[in-house]
């Protein structure tokens, strides 16, 4: 006997059977990836396409332009001659600039004709830095829109407000990297009128608050003086200054690198008494110790490690600063007196060297992918 099926029957049949396919058919569905930006925030983030990229970018470069990443001459009333500044630009002998002490509108025509250089000699773009803390931007940069002093600065909304006038004179010039904030103690004459350490408690809050400005505006802020420049007595620009003992400034800086600043400074001080952070008189800049052990292993820390100038008196009479200060962990030798001398005595331990290869290679890596992260490189 033949049994029919109604219609409304049959079409709810084929109704719940075409919606339980579609059901599976969207569980079925693979998940996507989510596809992170490549801006400064990427830089301290895993990120396999980033990291192809610089691979990618140090392909190219030659042991000239590798090593050149790591040497950063000034240029200005207190730096090198712009004649001596081109030729080392013609000679692949630089990786980038700090603007040393002269006019906004100067600085901004440096930059063109530096750029233009660069380019036709097919360098890769420069990093170009000042010292633009609140407390020396207007003498260092004139024309620069006026700020407070930081020891004048009383609210973290005040020195996001510092930090952005800064960062806007900066991008207007084409300055990408600041040497600020100055997160040392009052203590010191030297630092103590730079920095926000008036009142110990704001000295985090208020660094991250300007740290935190700055990168947003695509400007590298730097905390500085690492492991701490507050509490000695002298002024390391004249001769090496030392910290007799425990290191009582460390705190300052977890916060600050869990909280993303891009890149820390080295002060050309020693450390003695100190059982596990004695640098055996020499300044920090070329301690192992301090850069490698402290910075780098024990606080976790990925940036951009940058001497303090290398032609200050704490530093300039060691023996081999330049190979020293590299070995040691740094990325980036500011300010050489001669920077020919340092691409010359870093290219010769490069060439004998494995560990020490090893250690350029790195650090040229983390500052082309910091010029990625920044947009300088397509």
């Amino acid at each position: 006997m033949r049994i029919l099926i109604p219609a409304v029957l049959f079409q709810l049949f084929i109704f719940n059977s075409c919606a339980q396919a579609q059901e599976e058919t969207i569980e079925a569905a693979p998940e996507k990836e989510e596809v992170i930006a490549i801006n400064l925030e990427a830089f301290l983030l895993e990120h396999p396409e980033l990291d192809k990229k610089v691979d990618s970018v140090f392909s190219t470069l030659n042991q000239n332009e590798i090593v050149a990443q790591l040497i950063m001459p000034a240029a200005g009333r207190l730096g090198q001659h712009t004649d001596t500044i081109k030729a080392l630009i013609r000679d692949e002998q630089i990786g980038g600039i700090l603007l040393l002490n002269g006019t906004k509108d100067q600085f901004t025509d440096w930059v063109k004709e530096f750029n233009e250089l660069n380019k036709s000699a097919g360098n890769l773009p420069f990093l170009y830095s000042a010292d633009a803390e609140p407390s020396l931007v207007n003498r260092k940069i004139l024309g620069s829109k006026e700020v407070p002093k930081a020891n004048t600065i009383t609210s973290s909304e005040q020195v996001t407000e510092v930090a952005k006038s800064i960062s806007n004179d900066l991008n207007d010039i084409g300055i990408n990297y600041n040497f600020s904030p100055v997160v040392d103690m009052a203590a010191n004459k030297t630092v103590g009128y730079r920095g926000f350490g008036t009142d110990p408690a704001n000295i985090v809050p208020f660094s991250n608050a300007f740290i935190a400005q700055s990168q947003k505006q695509n400007i590298i802020a730097t905390a500085k003086h690492f492991p701490g420049h507050g509490l000695v007595t002298g002024d390391t620009h004249k001769s090496l200054q030392t910290i007799n003992g425990e290191l009582k400034e460390l705190d300052i800086y977890p916060p600050l690198i869990e909280n993303g600043v891009l890149s820390i400074m080295i002060a050309h001080i020693a450390v003695e008494n100190n059982a596990i952070y004695d640098t055996k008189g020499m300044p920090a800049t070329t301690s192992k110790v301090i850069v490698t052990d402290l910075l780098r292993k024990e606080m976790g820390f990925n940036g951009l490690i940058v001497t303090d100038a290398m032609n200050m008196g704490g530093v300039v009479r060691v023996p081999n600063a330049f190979t020293r200060a590299i070995d040691a962990g740094c990325d980036i030798l500011l300010m050489p007196l001669d920077a020919r001398k340092a691409h010359k005595e870093i290219s010769s331990s490069y060439n004998s060297n494995e560990e020490f290869k090893h250690k350029v290679d790195t650090a040229a890596k983390r500052i082309i992918r910091m010029k990625i992260c920044l947009g300088l490189i397509n």
